[in-house]
């Protein structure tokens, strides 16, 4: 299969130049491995090579012998190699010696030993709409985070096209597949997190029943702020002794496996008194994910425009995560005790910030209510101490990008790249 180049090729290139190792991490099947091996010059799989898990029990040096950058894929079905990692680059004392991937973070977590100085950690996601070219990337994110001025042409995209997109996901593997199959692909992925992936990095016993249920009630509350009290009660809907505890043990574990991933809460500077809530929101790596759990299809999502709303907030979430990831940015959330809510803040290393609201369609009503909120919440901001936001941004599903009168941004999710 040809490679579809990804964001993070140019940022691994100079993590390579600037570290002895990188560890590239992200969920199962992101394209990590492929992504890897563009660079390496040599490789081993640790998942498949029994004879390489057998010479590290051993000796582990030999496995780390080979041209450079050696990948040393799947590291953490070995978590002992860490530690060998960190010694061979002390001893060599040069840039770019390992590549190592890795689906899950071990339960005894790796930083025992600190890496710091040696490994480089460099995260991956499925893939964004502009890595799969459905995005012609007409307005750049680096772009809005600088205020410039947007203007689009109709980006082509209409609401089947985005259904179809959250329900196939941005997994590599089903992106010339049929949207039948792209389905089941994802499907078949949290059957098989609920049956084995949890216990591989916890190593506790689970019930895949609870798991499934859990993400069943993860993808129900979606983009949302949900407590672990929601979430206990609704798997013990099939599981009568579901605690707290076991509910936050399986949601730690499905963040190690990079399958739950949490936005913060933005913590400004405000000049009113309204107060900050902290909750992260919950959100899937991938839309597809809560679509599969849910068995839903697109069918059934275009008769729940509701829910539609939060997968869409969904997609874009992670379209930007990928932006950002290349420019040094950071995505948040908003919401206070007054109920104004903000679906993404991005914020760069240098203060630089943009909140931005997600909107399913593009009517005129639907893109005044988004600026309402935006400028509300500037207003209670204090710009003083914060800064101006570079730009006030409303994402919607389809139709041009503009600047309305009151300085809002609109940008459609289908011209929207890095």
């Amino acid at each position: 299969m040809r490679y579809v180049p990804r964001l993070v090729d140019q940022e691994l290139s100079d993590r390579l130049q600037s570290s002895s190792a990188v560890l590239v991490e992200g969920p199962r099947a992101c394209g990590k491995t492929s992504t890897a091996t563009q660079q390496a010059q040599s490789r081993v799989y640790l998942d498949i090579d029994t004879n390489a898990r057998l010479a590290l029990s051993i000796d582990p040096t030999l496995v780390l012998q080979g041209e450079t950058p050696r990948l040393i894929d799947e590291w953490q079905i070995v978590p002992e190699i860490w530690d060998h990692i960190r010694r061979a680059s002390d001893q060599r004392q040069s840039k770019g010696n390992f590549i190592l991937t890795g689906s899950a973070v071990p339960a005894d977590d790796i930083v025992r030993h600190s890496g710091a100085g040696r490994v480089s950690r460099l995260q991956m996601r499925t893939m964004s709409l502009f890595e799969q070219s459905h995005s012609n990337g007409a307005v750049k994110l680096s772009e809005l985070l600088e205020g410039r001025r947007v203007s689009a042409p109709d980006s082509g995209l209409e609401l089947h096209d985005i259904i179809e997109l959250i329900c196939r996901g941005g997994w590599p593997a089903t992106l010339r597949d049929d949207l039948g199959n792209a389905i089941q692909f994802v499907r078949d992925y949290i059957d098989e997190i609920s049956r084995t992936d949890i216990h591989s990095v916890n190593g506790v016993r689970h019930d895949p029943i609870r798991v499934l249920r859990l993400l069943q009630s993860l993808a129900r509350n979606t983009t949302t702020v949900v407590s672990t009290a929601t979430l206990t009660r609704d798997v013990a809907e099939v599981a009568n002794s579901t605690t707290d505890r076991t509910v936050a043990a399986y949601l730690d574990a499905l963040r190690r496996l990079f399958v739950v991933e949490e936005l913060r809460s933005f913590v400004p500077h405000l000049r009113s008194r309204s107060r900050l809530r902290n909750t992260p929101k919950q959100h899937f790596t991938d839309p597809s994910i809560a679509v599969a759990a849910l068995r839903a299809n697109p069918r059934q999502l275009l008769a729940d425009l509701s829910f539609l709303g939060l997968l869409f907030e969904s997609i874009v979430v992670r379209d930007l995560r990928c932006y950002a990831r290349g420019l040094d940015a950071d995505l948040c959330h908003y919401r206070d005790n007054t109920g104004l809510e903000v679906d993404a803040i991005v914020q760069s290393a240098n203060g630089t910030w943009i909140p931005i609201e997600v909107k399913l369609g593009n009517s005129e009503s639907v893109i005044d209510e988004a600026s309402t909120t935006l400028l509300k919440f500037k207003e209670r901001v204090d710009l003083e101490k914060m800064g101006e936001p570079a730009n006030l941004v409303v994402v919607t599903s389809s139709g041009y990008a503009y600047r309305r009168d009151d300085g809002v941004s609109v940008v459609p999710i289908g011209a929207l790249g890095p």
